[in-house]
């Protein structure tokens, strides 16, 4: 048990890793109160943040990579009430290089981090339909990539297959080429036979790549029917499909309150106007930083409207008129999107939010917002 400090009020930093958390605690003026070691299990969550709080009244808890090895602790400490932040970059290099690396200093320095509030950010929550959607849509990206290795090994096999094989596939689109592998009944006793084997291998490519094919159908189905339940407007807007409005969806977060403002979404999606200027010369450049497939997913957005909508092609062609080159009105054309698209996305958080408060009103419950963390009450 830790002995009992001097203040009252703690501040709580981990370094996660896959195996081993380190945790470390600083008071009130920021000293380091201790560092130890937990497991990544339950047990251990338990375990750390009764060490935290033996130290005093834990006032928050900054926390490494919430997104990958401390997302299990990022839940359980949100479960629990405890305020969370995200530290989001490395320590100063001078002061690494003073002090050399190692887990327990990285987990003071995120301590510092969340003790004085910099180097921090609100985490995106991790348990309502966004992330569900983030994990389909990961499962749909890694069986797309192996659907196109398939078709690729399927190609490349048919290339080098004896000529007997190869003519009758020649004239053949994909699917029936596919199907038509699938449908083959080579004999797999004769696998030492080069043209038997040829036979095998392409009909274990065609068959897998089938397989993939209908897995991603399915995970669609699943996609969209999230994306139609969280933000069904986003798909009734002009050149915003399905795929756009998932990624718009996921940057956003299950807690797009965490975000200040719409221009802090679009500096998350990494439109925002970067100031360019020098003397007389007054303009804006492209945002190379944020969230790329964010912004991947409004730049698609923009350059469909500026084939199908003509309120868009009028406004390029008024920016261009004005002296702007077509890179920098389409800037700004995405800059609107994101605007458009946040307004979106929160009115639709708010009908859910209060959606669900009035479900627990009906039943009962405690009434809770839904993601909503216990408010700030300064440093300390």
């Amino acid at each position: 048990m830790a002995e009992s400090p001097e203040t009252s009020h703690v501040v709580g930093g981990v370094d996660t890793h896959k195996d081993l958390h380190v945790a470390a605690v600083v008071d009130q003026y920021d000293r380091v109160l201790g560092t130890e070691s937990f497991p990544t299990t339950r047990h251990g969550y338990r375990l750390m943040l009764i060490w935290m709080r033996s130290f005093g009244d834990l006032q928050r808890v900054g926390i490494e990579c919430s997104g990958s090895y401390g997302a299990g602790l990022l839940r359980y400490l949100q479960a629990a009430g405890i305020e969370v932040l995200e530290v989001v970059t490395a320590p100063d290099k001078q002061e690494r290089r003073r002090r050399g690396k190692n887990d327990d200093f990285d987990a003071e320095s995120a301590a510092h981090a969340a003790f004085t509030e910099r180097r921090t950010v609100t985490p995106r929550s991790r348990d309502g339909m966004v992330e569900s959607l983030r994990v389909l849509r990961v499962c749909r990206k890694t069986a797309v990539q192996a659907r196109r290795i398939a078709l690729q090994m399927i190609q490349t096999t048919i290339v080098c297959a004896p000529d007997r094989l190869r003519e009758p596939l020649r004239k053949m689109t994909r699917m029936q080429l596919i199907r038509t592998l699938a449908a083959w009944r080579p004999d797999l006793t004769a696998f030492r036979q080069v043209e038997e084997a040829y036979r095998i291998s392409l009909k274990s490519l065609a068959r897998r790549y089938l397989e993939l094919h209908d897995e991603i159908a399915d995970l669609d189905e699943m996609i969209e029917a999230i994306v139609k339940d969280l933000a069904p407007e986003l798909l009734d807007r002009t050149a915003i499909g399905l795929n756009s409005a998932a990624q718009l969806l996921l940057t956003a977060g299950d807690n797009p309150e965490r975000l200040k403002s719409e221009a802090s979404f679009a500096a998350l999606c990494g439109v925002s106007p970067v100031p360019a200027s020098s003397g007389k010369t007054v303009r804006h450049r492209l945002n190379r930083g944020g969230d790329r497939a964010a912004n991947s997913a409004i730049h698609i957005i923009a350059i469909g409207r500026l084939r199908l909508d003509p309120r868009t092609q009028a406004y390029i062609a008024k920016r261009t008129a004005a002296g702007n080159s077509k890179l920098e009105a389409i800037r700004s054309l995405k800059r609107y999107i994101a605007r458009e698209v946040f307004g979106i996305i929160m009115r639709r958080y708010k009908e859910i939010n209060q959606t669900q408060i009035a479900a627990c009103l009906l039943e009962g419950r405690p009434r809770f917002a839904i993601h909503q963390q216990a408010p700030r009450t300064g440093r300390g």
